[in-house]
This record gives structure tokens, C-alpha cells and sequence, in this order.
């Protein structure tokens, strides 16, 4: 069954594409790496499938009847400078059955608990993320979607800047979800890891360069001729038209 699936999809802002003419479907339970030189469309697709940006032409879509979305941002996109403890971020995962306002029980806090210390933060419930490391907050958010309980993954860059022992702790965690047949679409750089944990790999100049078995689209021709995809002026990327 399709979980995601693509039909000539253009995404940008302003009107200017970054993703050209996607088509393509990301099976229910698959493990996906989206890789490409910087500049690539990379996340722009990530925030497409997450609803974040609407197409400029063609169409995402997502199986909603069977799964609910997950997303996580680069760690950019995170303030850490709001006044909120390790706990609170966490229980952000039950919005959906609480609501942003909603009490949290027993059962709940329990949940919250078990994700926390799945992620090796148990004795930090009450430090503000604004104390955290880079790695200790990844594990935080990690937390968040557990609870999340969502079929549909989205990680942007989740393993950069972070030390070796949370990537390690965090790509277990991404086997779980696998073995739980969730679907996990991840942007990463790191070739290795992608070719020992996700199976399957798209990469992206734009466009797509190559879709298919990570081994058979990491090869250093399909690696050049991204980055000279990337490199060349696109002339027509101004009129592709939006949306209606």
C-alpha cells in the first residue's frame, strides 16, 4: 500500500520551484532516505509532504485514512530559547488526544515517562531546553514523536550536530519504528548510514536524479551528476505556473 505518493509535483516559494515534476510513490512501512547536494530541495519536499507548503503544481499525497503525520524540522527551526522544560516538550506529542489545553492523566503521564526514558533523558524531566546539547534536545524531540504515535515520519537532517552515541541511540529508534512497519522519510548526508539502516534512497537535484535500492543510487555517477544538475542554471524555473 502507498503511504506517500507524488503526481507531478512542483514545490518553491514565490512562484520560484525548488522541486521540479516529482512522481513516484513512497511505500506504507518503507524506510526512505532523501539525499542531494546543499541547495537540492531537499527540505522544501520534506515540508510538502508534511502540508507545511502547498504545491505549486501537481499534487502530494498522503494515505490519511490509515496514518497520521509526524514531522520533525531541522534543529534550526526549533527555539530553544522559550521557557519550557524537557517534560513539557515531550507531552507536545499527546496534542492530538489532549489538546493544546488538555489535562494530562495518569495514563498520560505514565506515556510521557516511558518516552523519556526510551530516549535516555530520565532525571532531566524538569531542565529547561535551553540547557540542553544539541544531542540531549534531539532526544527530547525524538520523545515528542514517540507519543506522537504517528504512522508517516518525517526527519530533516535529525542526526547533524550530534554526538556519536545519541545518532547511534536515535537510528535504533528509527529500526523500531521499521520493525512497527511505520514509515520513516529522512533527509540525510551521511552515506554510510543510509546505506546500513534505509534501504531505499532518493536523490534529488531539483528533480529527481535517482529513486530506488540505496546501493544502486549512491554511485559516484549519480552523485556527479547531481551536483552538476544543482549547478546549472535552470531558465525555465520562473514559469512553472501555481497551483489553481
Amino acid at each position: 500500500m502507498s503511504a506517500i505518493h507524488f503526481n507531478d509535483l512542483t514545490l518553491g516559494y514565490d512562484r520560484h520551484p525548488v522541486v521540479h515534476h516529482l512522481d513516484g510513490e513512497v511505500r506504507s512501512g518503507e524506510l526512505l532516505a532523501i539525499v542531494g547536494p546543499n541547495g537540492a530541495g531537499k527540505s522544501t519536499l520534506l515540508k510538502g509532504i508534511a502540508g507545511a507548503l502547498a504545491p505549486l503544481s501537481g499534487s502530494v499525497g498522503v494515505n490519511r485514512k490509515a496514518t497520521r503525520i509526524a514531522y520533525l524540522p531541522q534543529a534550526a527551526d526549533v527555539d530553544r530559547k522559550f521557557p519550557i522544560s524537557v517534560y513539557d516538550v515531550v507531552s507536545m506529542g499527546l496534542w492530538r488526544r489532549t489538546g493544546w489545553l488538555g489535562g494530562v492523566g495518569r495514563q498520560d503521564r505514565a506515556a510521557i515517562e516511558h518516552a523519556i526514558a526510551a530516549v535516555g533523558l530520565t532525571g532531566f524531566e524538569d531542565r529547561a531546553i535551553g540547557a540542553l546539547s544539541g544531542g540531549q534536545m534531539q532526544r527530547a524531540l525524538f520523545a515528542r514523536l514517540l507519543l506522537q504515535d504517528a504512522g508517516v515520519i518525517l526527519l530533516d537532517e535529525p542526526l547533524t550536530a550530534i554526538d556519536a552515541k545519541t545518532a547511534a541511540d536515535l537510528l535504533d529508534l528509527v529500526r523500531r519504528w521499521h520493525a512497527e512497519e511505520r514509515t520513516v522519510v529522512a533527509v540525510l548526508h551521511d552515506f554510510e548510514v543510509v546505506k546500513s539502516v534505509f534501504p531505499q534512497t532518493l536523490l534529488v537535484a531539483r528533480e529527481a536524479v535517482a529513486w530506488g535500492a540505496s546501493t544502486d543510487v549512491l554511485t559516484p555517477d549519480n552523485l556527479m551528476k547531481a551536483r552538476r544538475m544543482l549547478e546549472a542554471p535552470d531558465r525555465a524555473a520562473e514559469r512553472c505556473p501555481r497551483a489553481a
